[in-house]
């Protein structure tokens, strides 16, 4: 097909929309933006509602796109994310903010697996799923771009007022919603199955031991990568506190979530060339290593030192995802293809959110989370990851993870 073809133009918009969706201007103040009005607690249990929503949406909508277009859904993402920010961004009550996170959860449920699928169908259909590592690894990186630019803006304009964070990030979300329009909607030969023909693509997906391996891992890695960011921000209010530059704390996060978001972008260009060396069970472990290792570190120390760590939080995702995403597609049928993917983005989000609400029975009730509190939280976190980790080492090689040892 040439490149004018509508599946070649959503190949080249979805980098764009991936980038578009990154532009989260509050992501480096929102816990210190919740914790100005809230208690710490509430603040965790906040994030816990944004996981615990996708349970109304996560595995729906992926039947949704499944069986009403991929187009329709991220349509419909895209506005969800729009109607999030604006009300996190009014704010004032608790009420008013689990509204604004729960479309915030109803936006990621519908666009998780969704946008993977668009292109993997588009690129299908263009006769280049060949591509799909690759196609991936780019759209992560633009994500990241996208992360970076709007975690250092959003964090010095929170000096000023916070709530103009989640505006800007709402009128980015009307730029998806722009870029979703103009999609168009990729052929799925056996998305026309009988109704209730995902049911048997489903028992088929997680009867093979590769999918079964990598639906444990991204579980799992879910809360490993998202740890950080629930902790990070009263992390280093903690840290700067100590040195009496509190104040600064929105900025310094900002600049934290910046300088993260460009070092997994560096990291996202030598993946593809690690992987051909470690293999693709040895980079996804290492992937997984390295979040453990950095819990570990804030675990351990309080330090600036802890702070630079947190600078890699993004990399395993770098050197993760592309691969997993290209991995299992070419196994997934197309009419269950968007419902896997939303199954197992909802277990690890129920996953976390479970051990998120257990995490703020431990919290105090004092206006600013104390480290003693996140180093008691996140060292159970490490020594549950070390388990998983060495279970997923000794059982990839049975799994068949490696692409030239199916099962």
């Amino acid at each position: 097909m040439s490149a004018s073809t509508p599946f070649a133009r959503n190949i080249a918009l979805y980098p764009w929309f991936r980038f578009a969706q990154s532009l989260v201007f509050w992501q480096a103040v929102w816990f210190l933006y919740f914790q100005n009005v809230l208690s710490p607690a509430e603040a965790i249990i906040l994030y816990a509602v944004y996981d615990i929503s996708v349970t109304v949406l996560e595995v729906p909508s992926g039947y949704a796109s499944d069986r009403l277009g991929r187009r329709r859904t991220l349509i419909a993402a895209a506005v969800c994310g729009v109607v999030g920010a604006l009300l996190l961004a009014w704010g004032g009550m608790f009420g008013v903010f689990a509204l604004g996170q729960f479309f915030l959860g109803g936006a990621a449920a519908l666009a998780s697996g969704t946008d993977s699928a668009l292109l993997y169908e588009s690129l299908d259909a263009e006769g280049r799923s060949d591509e799909v590592e690759a196609q991936e690894t780019r759209a992560l990186q633009l994500s990241l771009i996208g992360f970076a630019v709007s975690a250092i803006t959003g964090g010095a304009v929170a000096l000023m007022s916070p709530e103009i964070t989640f505006v800007a990030a709402g009128l980015a979300m009307c730029g998806a919603t722009v870029l979703a329009w103009r999609f168009a909607e990729p052929p799925r030969p056996d998305a026309t199955a009988p109704r209730g023909g995902q049911v048997p693509a489903m028992r088929a997906a997680l009867g093979q031991p590769v999918l079964r391996w990598i639906f444990a891992l991204a579980v799992v890695m879910y809360g490993f990568s998202h740890l950080p960011f629930v902790f990070g921000q009263p992390f280093i209010l903690s840290a700067l506190d100590r040195v009496s530059l509190a104040g600064e704390a929105p900025l310094v996060s900002g600049a934290v979530t910046a300088i993260m978001m460009g070092l997994s972008f560096v990291a996202s260009l030598f993946a593809l060339r690690l992987k051909g060396r470690l293999g693709l069970p040895g980079i996804l472990l290492l992937a997984f290593g390295m979040q453990i290792a950095l819990i570990t570190v804030l675990t351990l120390t309080q330090s600036w030192l802890a702070i630079a760590v947190l600078f890699l939080r993004i990399v395993p995702d770098a050197l993760s995802h592309p691969f997993k995403m290209g991995r299992i597609q070419p196994l997934l049928e197309d009419a269950a293809r968007a419902t896997y993917v939303s199954f197992q983005s909802l277990c690890g989000k129920l996953l976390f959110a479970g051990s998120l609400v257990l995490a703020s029975v431990s919290a105090s009730e004092v206006s600013v989370m104390p480290y003693s509190d996140i180093r008691l939280i996140l060292g159970w976190y490490v020594a549950a990851g070390v388990i998983v980790w060495l279970a997923l080492a000794l059982t990839a090689g049975r799994a068949g993870v490696a692409p030239d040892s199916q099962n």
